[in-house]
This record gives C-alpha cells, structure tokens and sequence, in this order.
C-alpha cells in the first residue's frame, strides 16, 4: 500500500547551508525509496525562501565582480558530502570535479567570462567568488533533476518575516508578499543576517549626514556602491582582514589600474588609471593579515599535530573533564607550534641550529606535556632554546601576529616604509611554503583550529574560557594569521604603497571626526604628524554576527516571542555574558525558548551556531576521510544531514 502522508519542511535562507539541508533531504528521500521497494517514495514538499537565488544565496552571487576571490583553493569547498556513512546524494560533486567537468565540456549556459576564469583556473588556484555561485547554481540545478519521485519544491525569493506555531506541532512562516507557508518544520539557514550598527558607527553615520560626508558601514562587498567613491582623494579604510583586500582591489584594479611583473627581480609594480582614490588603511595591528603559504593542500604536509590531537580531546572525555582552553587545549597547540617552528627550521636551514640532534631530542623531552609541570614546561622550553638556538632564530610567536609592536615612526611614510618590508616578507615566506619555519608554525595553528573546532562542537569547553580565551584572545590572534588572503594580494598591497596609491595609519588607530574641517581623521599614537583626514570613510568589515544586534524581522520576531534565545555565558567572576549566537540544544540543532525549552520542529545551521560551534563560517571541506581534519571539516554537510534525518523522522 503507497504511504501518502507527506512531510511539509520549509528552508528560510538558500545560500550554500540552506542548500546543503536541501540536498540532504533529497539524498535521504531517494535512500529510503530505494530500500522500500515500489509504491513506497517518500511525500516530502520543501518550500525555500530566500531573498536571493537559491543555491548562490546572497555573498556568492554569480554576477559579482569577478575580481573578489574566495580565501580558499580551488581543491578545498564543496556542497556535496563525501562521507561513506551518509546517504550518497542524488546529484553533483565537490567544486574542483565541476571545475574539471567545465574545462573539458563546459555547461551551453557559462557566460564568456566564465568560461575564460575557468580555462585557467587550476586546483591551487583562488577562484572568484562569482564562479563558486556558478558552481552553487549548477549543482541546485543538477539536485533538483534528479529529485527522487514524491518530493516536490517550491522556491519563494522572498524574506520570511515571521514563523508563529499554529498549535498542533506546525509552524505558520509569514512572507514578505504577504502570504502564509505552513509546514512541519522549519530550518533557521540564515546565514549573513543584518546587523545593527554598534554605538560609534552611528555616530560617524549621523555625523557624516550632518557634514555632508560619505560613510559606508559594516557590508557584503559585492553590495557596495564603490562608485560612490571619488578619484583623486583620501579615502579612510578601517579593517585590514579579508574584507580590506577586496576593497583595495575594487578602488584599483576595478577601475582600471594595472599590476605588471616589470620591477627588480620580476617584483610586482601598479600603473595607476587616474581613476584611483588615495586610500588610507587602518587596523590595530597596523598591519594586515598575513598571507597564505604556498602549499600543495589545505594544511601543510610536513606539519602533523603530536600534542593538541583527537586522541588527546577523547583523554579529556574519557576523564570526565570538560576542558578549558588556557589550561587545556592552548598548551597543546602551543606545543605543537613551536615543534613546527623548530623542527623546520632545522630542516630548511640547517646551518641555523649547530648540534640539531641534540636539540630536536632536547626540545622533544623538553615538549612532553607529562615530562613537566603546566607551570614550568615553558621555562624548560627557554632552557633548551638559550643552550642551542640563537635569538636570531628563535620563534616570536605575539610578534608575527602584531609586526609593528613596540615600535615608532617619525612619519607616516616611514611607518609605510616598515608595513611594505613587512608585506614583502610574509609574501617571501609564503612562496617558500613548507621550508619556512615561521609559515609551519602558522600551519601548526591552522591545523590546530580544526581539532579546536572538534572539541568545542562535540565535546564543549568551559564557558569562562570560551568567553576570555578562545574568543577573548586566541580567535583575532589566530585569524590575523592562518585566514589571510592569497600571497598576491600582499604583493599587490606592497606595489600599491610604494605606487603612492595606499599609506597606513598605524597601531592603535583612534577614529574622529574634524568637524570645522568636514573629515573622518585617524590617528596611531605610535606615529608621529597629523591625523590621516578624509570626507569618505569605509568600514571594511563583514556585519556584525551577533544574534542580540541583529537587524532581521524575522529574528527579532522570534526572540520577542520566546521561540528562541542568544546564550548567555559566564565569566571566571560569575557574571553572565551574552554570547554572538543561539542556545541551541544537539543533536541535531534546535533553538531553546526563552523558558529553557526545546523548541521542538525548528532547527539551526550555520553563522547562528556561534555560541555552539567555532569557525562557523568557514565554508565544508572536500576532504576525503582518513585525512586531516576530516571531522570538522565536513561538520556543517553532516549537521545538514542531522537535520534531514529529523526531518523525514518515519516519513
């Protein structure tokens, strides 16, 4: 007899996440017809919602400049999951297969310049983020022709501005159009949600409006206006991260500069078009991130993690400890970075280190987290190092993440001068990849990030240390220095500071406004001279992912009602702090109410997963299993999967 009750799941946001519990719906559908036997398909209708086209969502729009990049190779992101133990899905592959699959038989529907990205686009390449929309796009439309019988999807590019209970175990979603979804369930796949300005914002957005100023806030490049930006003057940029770059290449290349190979030693050089402002870079390291080494995979060959290990994460479980991340987890990692550091610098330059045996052993027993106690590891470490490494060589591990402290300047251009050795320096280390020491370190913590992420979702840290150590301290040091952009983008950097294009602010930058002058200043006081001064001012940050400023309806909508909540947590002192995301309750993820209850048929995945998980905006992984940080790196496909199973429940 044919079972013909259906399942009704709305997805609100269809970005990559939404997607992926879009997939994994259907691959769990066609699973279960196939072991059925006929007459059995399962009734499954899923209504997505989104603003934007689904697949791409919002940030990955296929339409976008074609010169913002993803912060990942070519080999590394995928929508489709490549775990054994899960339903194989019904269609598509990871993006480096579809990358392959174009250049020898391209899709009728690649536009020209697509076609000429992907001619040339190789899988340690950086492609833009336009393609990997494309790839979105193509791999929704190849899900959707091989959707098992008995689903059916609708797609609304509209917002949801309310989700409201009905009374008997289903949800009423409320559309921008007006119209009412009811469905069964409902997937919170938000993704890049509005976000209020923070106090000082606004009142660099209200003074520019008094004084006739340009501010741009906290957003999405590819939804900025750049061309609001005049030529020929001073424009402020606050932010040196990932964002920053994309506004550094938007305000040259974008308007017709061009970098050539012309200087000494094929050094990169910029011709200006005469279309560039002059910009002026600011951030509290002073400095921008550091760029990516040159390697063959995500993480680095010769780096293999001894100490902050999966082995050691189910010692702390197996012990009843919840760890902390000072006095647990860092010292680990912190371990495991200076062997990197060391033990390349010993291959690499073998002259660096004179009796490198004895050292190495040395350094080994001197690493062993039960040879010493917590507190004096690091002091035998010191010992080791003042008999056989000079300072010269010696790992500086707070230096690489803030080149310029302790240092001052007579001008700005001198501070220039330092920030462009700096930048030409990191993009030497870079192209020397694996033999350079203080790049394996940095790979070390890279590497080390995704155990970190492991043990935060599977096992959880105590709050106060989440609150004052890996958010406090380790996230911003860490970030500054394994999730920076390609090596071209500090060389790039380099040419346009030395073409008169791009100048620096400094540490420690203070941010006003002269209002008798009508300009945004900044100013280091580790540099001497005036203020940096311009009537235009760019925030290059992502909005703000905090649950409690956010600017959604729909969010708001459910936090006034109770349906959910932001996590609080607490301090050392025993004060609650309120975190940046949803208390969610696993597995799988699903909101708590404002009374502590679990808001049964709603679940959550992605940038609202915060408070539960770390690094979520990190794109999935295509690894294979067996391979380095296989377990987080496919968290976010196998919590898509968690959610679907849910869903579908006896379906």
């Amino acid at each position: 007899m044919e079972n013909t009750q259906s399942t009704r799941t709305a997805i609100i946001g269809a970005g990559p996440r939404g997607t992926s519990v879009l997939e994994r719906l259907l691959a769990h559908a066609s699973h279960r017809a196939e072991h059925r036997g006929g007459g059995s398909a399962v009734r499954l209708h899923i209504d997505v919602i989104d603003p934007y086209p689904a697949g791409p969502g919002h940030v990955w729009q296929p339409g976008q400049s074609r010169l913002f990049l993803m912060n990942t190779q070519s080999f590394y992101p995928t929508l489709i999951p490549e775990d054994p133990d899960l339903p194989a899905a019904v269609a598509g592959t990871t993006f480096d297969r579809w990358r392959e699959r174009q250049q020898q038989d391209p899709l009728p529907s690649l536009t020209a310049d697509e076609r000429a990205e992907l001619a040339v686009l190789g899988s340690n390449d950086f492609p833009s983020r336009a393609i990997y929309g494309r790839y979105l796009r193509s791999t929704l439309a190849d899900l959707l022709a091989g959707a098992p019988d008995g689903v059916t999807i609708e797609f609304h590019e509209t917002s949801a501005l309310s989700v409201h209970p009905v009374g008997d175990g289903t949800f009423d979603v409320g559309l921008a159009t007006g119209a009412a979804i009811r469905a069964d369930s409902v997937v919170l796949a938000l993704g890049h949600i509005p976000s209020r300005l923070n106090p000082e914002q606004r009142e660099l957005l209200a003074s520019a409006g008094q004084l006739g100023l340009r501010y741009l806030p906290p957003a999405v490049p590819a939804d900025v206006d750049w061309a609001v930006i005049p030529a020929g003057e001073p424009v402020l940029v606050r932010g040196m991260g990932l964002n920053f770059f994309d506004t550094m290449v938007q305000l040259t290349e974008g308007r017709g500069g061009k970098f050539t190979a012309g200087g000494p030693a094929g050094r990169l050089e910029y011709e200006p078009s005469g279309q560039e402002p002059f910009i002026i870079a600011a951030s509290r390291r002073g400095a921008p991130y550091r760029a990516k080494a040159a390697l063959e995979g995500y993480y680095a060959s010769s780096v293999t993690l001894r100490y902050l290990t999966e082995a050691a994460l189910d010692r702390f479980e197996a012990a009843g400890i919840r760890p902390g991340f000072d006095h647990d987890l860092w010292p680990l990692l912190h371990r495991d970075t200076l062997w990197a550091y060391y033990s390349t610098l010993v291959r690499a330059q073998p002259g660096a280190v004179p009796d490198s045996a004895a050292f190495l052993a040395a350094l080994e027993e001197a690493l062993h987290p039960h040879a010493h106690s917590a507190a004096n590891w690091e002091d035998a470490v010191d010992s080791v190092l003042a008999i056989h490494v000079g300072p010269r060589h010696r790992l500086d591990l707070p230096g690489l993440a803030a080149p310029l402290a302790g240092r001052t300047f007579a001008s700005r251009a001198e501070q220039d001068a330092a920030v462009v050795e700096f930048l030409l320096d990191d993009a030497r280390r870079s192209a020397l990849g694996e033999d350079d020491p203080v790049k394996m370190a940095i790979g070390a913590l890279h590497h080390g990030r995704a155990v970190l992420k492991t043990a935060v979702a599977d096992g959880g840290i105590t709050d106060e240390s989440w609150v004052a150590g890996l958010r406090g301290w380790f996230e911003s040091f860490v970030e500054g220095l394994a999730s920076g952009p390609p090596a071209l983008r500090s060389e790039q950097l380099a040419a346009l500071a030395r073409a008169g294009v791009v100048s620096f602010v400094g540490p420690d930058p203070k941010f006003g406004v002269d209002r008798k002058a009508g300009t945004f200043t900044a100013a280091s006081p580790w540099v001497e001279g005036p203020p940096a001064a311009a009537r235009t001012m760019v925030e290059a940050l992502a909005p703000g992912n905090r649950v409690s400023a956010n600017d959604s309806p729909l969010l708001q909508q459910l936090l006034k009602d109770g349906l959910v909540r932001s996590r609080h947590m607490m301090t050392a002192e025993g004060a609650p702090v309120q975190s940046t995301g949803l208390d969610v309750e696993p597995h799988p993820y699903r909101p708590l109410a404002a009374n502590g209850s679990v808001t049964e048929g709603m679940y959550v995945l992605g940038l609202q997963l915060s408070s539960a998980q770390w690094g979520t905006a990190i794109a999935a992984e295509a690894h294979q299993p067996g391979t380095p940080a296989y377990r987080s790196g496919q968290r976010t496909l196998r919590d898509a999967d968690e959610i679907a199973q849910a869903i579908l429940g006896n379906a």
